[in-house]
């Protein structure tokens, strides 16, 4: 007679704000676990032999002994496990889509519920209490010792690049982060909102980098204030380009200047970088919304959306051409904003903003649509019910249609190799350009992805890097 395995437990839930309290706060929705909640989820892990999980990780944290160590409530050694490879974890445990990369691996997930991977992390990351900064930086008690003349430039300060510092740095390598902006952080502080990703993280985490004598500098434009080969001139061995796609798309349909009509990234940045989200305590007002529309289904328009919410509008519509099942958002962002009340218009396509005679925005003219065949994306492509339209009011438009490469620092780069939608191409295995010792990696190789896909890419070329200038990575 054979046994039946018994099903796996669930997992451990996630204590969050509710829905009605957190849409009118900036504060975080999810609330992190405590250490008997960690160590209850972790214990749920099989420790197997072959852990898939590890492949599904970017940067190849050793999910299989970290888990091992929180299950015994050893968090030192579960945070110098994670360490070993991730520059970011209290950044990755919150944002990072664990369900289609670590935990969508997970053999546990076959039959019930993977190993809340990512929640385990974040509360690590936020638990562990480093006593150096070098401790933070490498999960070991000393830093590398440093070694006279080796310098490396990283362009932006984005998760691509400070992935690259936190590696290099580890092993005694000098490096100097170039920032275009005033504060440093690149998308995790000018694009992720608070709710989602406190700032004090991504301080907490560039103020360990600091500390292990990573320099940064701000208001530096790649392009305008100094070029590449001015980063080899003042001596530096290496440079890295992680300058991320900051370059707004838009729909090119009628009344798209109307007053009311902002890009994601002109939004977002006003609220997050800007602290517009806290007016007046800072001084950085935002366009008020009562009907809001997003036009968008991914992440960044989900972030534009909730924004939104908690910036006091009355009401809230995500406009998508597609259906919800073909959405690219994470399934919990979904999830959340449905909660907090967003509104979804799927099997819509964008026709026309349509505004008063002053200028001013006043409603979207949209096309229903239905789904047809699958196109490159593999998701099915949205095709137009003639004659099938309708009007939607709104006084505020976020258009979070994706971006693209911005052109000041690659159009001043001589010999530096694009490709023909202007992102820079590298070689795939060391993350180098078409110039020697000048490296790339993130949104600025790939297009818009996601932050531990920018780190994946710095952890390669920072191997690179090391083995040219040390021998070894």
């Amino acid at each position: 007679m054979t046994t039946k395995k018994p099903k796996p437990s669930p997992r451990t839930p996630m204590p969050e704000q509710p829905a009605a309290v957190r849409r009118a706060n900036f504060s975080e929705v999810t609330l992190g676990y405590d250490l008997s909640m960690a160590m209850t989820e972790a214990a749920r892990c099989l420790q197997c032999k072959k852990p898939a999980c590890i492949k599904g990780c970017p940067v190849e944290v050793n999910i299989r002994d970290f888990v091992g160590h929180m299950a015994k409530g050893d968090v030192d050694a579960a945070y110098a496990a994670i360490k070993a490879t991730n520059s970011l974890p209290a950044v990755c445990g919150r944002v990072c889509p664990q369900e289609i990369q670590c935990e969508g691996a997970c053999i546990l997930g076959k039959k019930g519920e993977p190993v809340a991977i990512g929640r385990l992390e974040r509360f690590v990351a936020d638990e562990f209490a480093a006593r150096s900064a070098c401790e933070q930086i490498t999960g070991q008690a000393a830093c590398a010792a440093s070694r006279d003349g080796l310098s490396v430039a990283c362009i932006g300060s984005g998760p691509s690049s400070l992935t690259v510092a936190g590696y290099l740095a580890a092993r005694g390598i000098k490096v100097t982060v170039y920032e275009a902006l005033h504060e440093l952080g690149g998308v995790l502080t000018y694009g992720i909102p608070e709710f989602r990703l406190p700032k004090a993280i991504v301080a907490r985490e560039i103020a360990a980098l600091t500390d292990s004598g990573v320099t940064f500098v701000t208001n530096w434009v790649g392009g305008k204030t100094f070029t590449i080969p001015e980063l080899f001139e003042m001596g530096h061995k290496a440079v890295f380009i992680g300058v991320g796609a900051g370059l707004p798309r838009f729909l090119n349909i009628p009344g798209e200047s109307l007053i009311g009509v902002f890009s994601a990234n002109e939004y977002l940045t006003r609220v997050n970088l800007g602290r517009a989200y806290a007016f007046p305590d800072y001084d950085t007002p935002i366009y008020p919304g009562k009907k809001v529309v997003v036009l968008g289904g991914g992440n960044v328009a989900m972030d534009a959306a909730r924004t939104a919410l908690r910036l006091g509008a009355e009401e809230v519509r995500l406009v998508y051409r597609r259906s919800k099942e073909e959405m690219p958002a994470r399934a919990e962002e979904l999830h959340h904003a449905l909660e907090e009340g967003v509104i979804l218009e799927c099997l819509c396509g964008p026709l026309a903003f349509v505004g008063d005679e002053r200028g001013y925005l006043t409603g979207l003219e949209v096309q229903h649509m239905c789904l047809g065949e699958p196109d490159e994306s593999g998701r099915c492509r949205p095709c137009a019910i003639e004659g099938d339209t309708a009007h939607i009011p709104c006084d505020l438009a976020v258009v979070a249609v994706g971006t693209g490469p911005n052109p000041v620092l690659l159009n001043a780069t001589p010999g530096l190799e694009k490709n023909r939608r202007g992102y820079v191409v590298v070689n795939e295995d060391t993350g180098e350009t078409s110039i020697s010792n000048v490296f790339a990696g993130g949104d600025i190789v790939t297009g818009s992805a996601t932050v531990i896909l920018a780190m994946g890419a710095g952890r390669r070329a920072a191997k690179v890097i090391a083995e040219r200038l040390v021998g070894h990575g």
